[in-house]
């Protein structure tokens, strides 16, 4: 896929949970055993589905998987305590890169944001556990758009709140749904899988699917300084 933006790139938009965060197993087995305690089976392929999307979309999609009878409500308040009691035993750790490239973002005065499907009280949390508090201070949570991942509503607000064209961002994901929803909404969109294997859709829409952000550094840094990655 060929970069959007005319010279170089002005500016950065990460995930959270899978991408900046290592977080996506706390939640998968949060979920799991909140489903389980109510007599559910959340199998691992349904769970690798919800990855990236809002919480209504997943719930829905439950609702679709288990039948009109699947308490939803109780459902969230299981899995929140579950999680919980995960994060205050183990805290919240960082992807292995993720420092040293917002150390070199922060250097160039790169404008950064977040855009999470995680409500704006769950990733203010995740920051302050994960040391991250104040140092990306454009934080765009799931609840505070209309549309969930994959719609590009949470990418435009991103860039929206930024200044910036969304031409002239990349967004860095690691699951198909936000790397659809960056892609719509017209971003250069870099893909470092966590949990979820990507779709193909999600590989042909990504601009470079890489395995770490280690990798993903180089190829970010060239497009912001406007070199070919081709």
């Amino acid at each position: 896929m060929r970069v959007n933006f005319r010279d170089r790139a002005l500016a950065v938009v990460f995930d959270m949970d899978g991408l900046m965060l290592n977080t996506e197993p706390t939640y998968k087995v949060a979920w799991q055993r909140a489903a389980q305690d109510l007599g559910y089976r959340l199998h691992d392929s349904l769970y690798r589905t919800l990855i990236g999307r809002s919480e209504p979309d997943s719930e829905a999609e439950l609702i679709r998987a288990f039948g009109a009878d699947f308490p939803t409500a109780e459902f969230r308040r299981g899995w929140m305590a579950q999680w919980r009691i995960a994060v205050d035993k183990t805290g919240v750790s960082m992807k292995d890169g993720f420092l040293e490239l917002l150390a070199l973002l922060e250097e160039r005065r790169t404008p950064i944001a977040i855009a999470t499907s995680s409500d704006e009280r769950r990733a203010r949390f995740s920051l302050r556990y994960a040391g991250l508090e104040g140092r990306i201070r454009v934080v765009i949570s799931g609840d505070q758009v209309e549309l969930g991942k994959p719609a590009p509503d949470i990418f435009l607000e991103a860039a929206r709140r930024l200044g910036v064209n969304p031409r002239d961002c990349v967004a860095l994901e690691d699951s198909s749904a936000g790397i659809q929803s960056a892609v719509a909404a017209r971003m250069t969109a870099l893909m470092i899988p966590d949990l979820q294997v990507p779709t193909a859709e999600a590989i042909r829409a990504a601009f470079r699917v890489l395995p770490s952000l280690r990798e993903a550094t180089p190829i970010l840094l060239g497009l912001l300084a406007g070199e070919s990655t081709a």
